[in-house]
């Protein structure tokens, strides 16, 4: 007999046999449920003293047989049946109440989220016999309550035309989804940050949702909405707590929106408990720094690194068979003699790990002889850091007469460019540009681009370029001086630029730490940077006489 989905520990042969019992059952499409069927529900739920339901798809055929407790039922994950926009799930769920309540919040919460054809609880009186029954179904485009709950009935008064209706919401939803459709490849999302209250300020949590804004538009995903939550602690399961979870769930089904985007790194329980509960795509902030740098890497050793990265993220999540993560576990394995497909899976991108640290090692070999000829040239080396977007590709452009790629998006440029500079006095230097930080870089990216970063090791000076246009500044700066701390670069010699000085009033700039420690620039404009050429020519200088005296 078919499987029955929900609680079913503590239950006779006999009763798990009358649950199997009502697979058998058929309904004709107008009716919510067959008579004979319905009174079979009710004999059995009565008898366990649980809440007890059904799925029935348009067809009247029941798919799913639900056991539940004293207070719910769980509707689980049905992969054949997903509400695509304009129409709904093509399921109807009816359950008991054991005594005579009208449907729950978490009733009509599985009805909007799941987008089913119709819910409905059958009560049951004290006696075993059927009560009223309480019925509802989606009422599409409301701004406020999305669902409908229609007037009670009895048991006699199943006949509901039930096609008729769900062909009027249908066509109501799809000229709604039709006004809000999205084109080919375009996202559209909900961002979600969560934090609890000794984690933060309010303002840092607008600042990182800020951030994440500017990553969605580098990525091109629309934010139709944000949403704060400060918790006491993080919900382990949903994150934001299940109620809230279904709140937000429904306002972004309002909206349109095709994603949810939570504002830090979800664990793969997570995204499987979060996906599974709200049948959305899911995805986390390192996911999307990950997309954008697989964009963005042009080279060899930048697109190899970036795969390592998305490897070591994929690993852990392989056992995620849901919507959220079938765009990383598409296409990879198959089904071969004495092993699953997610032991097939994790094996092959073990291997696929391998490889790529096989060849980013060789990577890092041919570097380090590039740096061990350079060291014998005695060149010395000025490496340009800073936050993404801050203007370090720029600058270099501008300092060596260059046509690197710059953008004003994050992340526009991820391998690094090396160029020679002749200062004035005849002095030689090569100065590169690395890849733009930003504050809680995944640790996958940290360490997959390693290679990249080991350039920094060899600087004679450090570059901090930092936008103080952007209001974000300090925070910006600090969160760069972080990273360079857990590379042990911290104590090199740092030149603070202060680049898009023509886009503030100095006059109202308020921190003067920076003004005093920094050079104002603006990167684009070469006259700017003769101050800064003028400080570089000089710092060199010293570092030779220093090393002279040494030797």
């Amino acid at each position: 007999m078919k499987k029955i989905f929900g609680n079913i520990s503590g239950l006779k042969s006999t009763q798990i046999k009358q649950l199997e019992e009502l697979y058998l059952f058929r309904t004709q499409p107008e009716d919510l449920i067959s008579q004979e069927q319905l009174k079979k529900l009710i004999k059995i739920s009565h008898e366990i003293r649980r809440q007890t339901g059904v799925l029935i798809n348009r067809a009247g055929k029941t798919i799913c047989v639900i056991a539940g407790d004293h207070q719910g039922i769980v509707i689980p994950v049905t992969p054949g049946y997903r509400a695509v926009p304009g129409k709904l799930k093509g399921l109807r769920c009816i359950h008991t109440h054991l005594n005579d309540e009208p449907l729950s919040r978490d009733d009509l919460t599985d009805l909007a989220l799941l987008r089913l054809d119709f819910i409905a609880a059958v009560s049951i009186k004290k006696n075993g016999m059927p009560g009223r029954i309480y019925r509802g179904h989606i009422l599409p485009g409301s701004s406020g309550d999305p669902c409908e709950i229609m007037e009670p009935c009895g048991i006699e008064n199943l006949t509901m035309d039930c096609t008729e209706i769900i062909l009027a919401i249908e066509s109501e939803l799809s000229l709604k989804d039709g006004l809000h459709k999205t084109r080919k490849g375009e996202e559209k999302a909900l961002l979600i940050h969560t934090n609890t209250f000794t984690a933060g300020s309010a303002g840092q949590s607008k600042a990182s949702l800020d951030e994440l804004k500017e990553l969605c538009s580098t990525s091109r995903i629309i934010v139709i909405d944000t949403a704060i939550q400060r918790r006491k602690k993080i919900d382990p399961k949903f994150v934001v707590g299940k109620g809230k979870l279904a709140e937000l769930a429904i306002l972004a089904l309002q909206k349109h929106a095709t994603m949810l985007l939570f504002d830090r790194e979800l664990s793969p329980s997570q995204v499987r408990s979060i996906s599974d509960f709200v049948e959305m795509k899911v995805l986390d902030r390192t996911q999307l720094i990950l997309d954008i740098f697989a964009r963005h890497a042009k080279s060899r050793e930048g697109k190899l690194q970036v795969e390592l990265a998305q490897m070591r993220y994929m690993l852990p999540r392989l056992a995620a068979k849901n919507t959220a993560m079938s765009r990383l576990t598409g296409g990879i394995g198959g089904r071969g003699p004495g092993e699953t497909k997610l032991e097939i899976n994790k094996r092959r991108v073990r291997e696929k790990i391998g490889r790529l640290k096989k060849e980013i090692a060789k990577i890092r070999k041919q570097r380090t002889q590039q740096r061990s000829r350079r060291n014998k040239q005695q060149v010395p080396v000025i490496s340009i850091v800073g936050y993404t977007n801050a203007g370090k590709s720029t600058l270099l452009n501008t300092l060596t007469k260059s046509r690197i790629t710059a953008a004003n998006k994050l992340f526009a440029t991820l391998d690094p460019s090396s160029r020679r500079l002749k200062f004035p006095k005849n002095i030689e230097v090569i100065i590169t540009d690395t890849v733009g930080f930003i504050q809680d870089l995944p640790g996958e990216l940290m360490e997959a681009f390693h290679a990249t970063l080991e350039e920094l090791e060899d600087a004679d000076i450090l570059l901090h370029v930092i936008d103080i246009s952007n209001p974000r500044h300090r925070q910006q700066m600090e969160s760069v001086e972080k990273i360079l701390a857990d590379l042990s670069l911290d104590k090199k010699p740092v030149v603070y630029l202060l680049n898009k000085q023509d886009l503030v009033d100095i006059t109202e700039f308020s921190d003067p730490w920076l003004l005093n420690q920094g050079l104002m620039i603006t990167a684009t404009r070469q006259e700017t940077l003769k101050p800064l050429v003028k400080l570089l020519e000089s710092m060199i200088g010293q570092q030779r006489t220093n090393k002279d005296i040494d030797h």
